[in-house]
């Protein structure tokens, strides 16, 4: 049975954005096996969750979904359906570690961290993304060569969503 706990601000608290304080909430949760935290202060409002999700089974790790309300939501165009070439079942994703937005490049003015026929290795930063106004470079965790984009900058990402297709080394 899963447990829910909603937790109460207390005066002088540190807000959503606030890594430190997300980090503290995921680890009340681990230490009281909670598969849900939800808290709201004034307009902001984060649900921690762990577990399954919307019904679909999450990684291995479990790792806590970070949601908030945003002001304005604007509806992203649904992602093209992510698949290996047939003829080449060789290729590896690199998957969104988080739900948000996608950047190529550090900022509008920057080249993009790689490209289709990038090589990249275990430490190269594939891209940036962007949750709850911090931004998270994501690294590529293999070697090989970059052969597909399957996200477009700007584009909002969920949770295990492959981002690069890569042929490994």
């Amino acid at each position: 049975m899963a447990k829910k706990q909603n937790v109460k601000p207390t005066a002088g608290t540190a807000s959503f954005t606030d890594t430190k304080r997300v980090k503290d909430l995921i680890a009340l949760m681990a230490e009281n096996g909670l598969t849900e935290i939800e808290l709201v202060e004034d307009k902001a409002k984060i649900v921690l969750r762990r577990g399954t999700f919307s019904g679909t089974a999450m990684a291995a790790s479990h790792a806590p979904m970070v949601h908030h309300a945003p002001a304005a939501h604007v509806a992203a165009a649904p992602a093209a359906a992510p698949a290996a070439p047939a003829e080449d079942t060789t290729l590896v994703a690199i998957k969104s570690p988080m739900v948000g937005t996608f950047y190529t490049a550090a900022n509008p003015e920057s080249d993009p961290y790689v490209s289709i026929g990038s090589n990249v290795d275990a430490k190269s930063v594939v891209c940036i993304i962007e949750a709850m106004k911090v931004f998270n470079e994501i690294h590529a965790e293999l070697s090989g060569t970059i052969v597909k984009m399957l996200v477009s900058n700007g584009q909002t990402v969920e949770f295990g969503q492959p981002l690069f297709m890569v042929k490994p080394n």
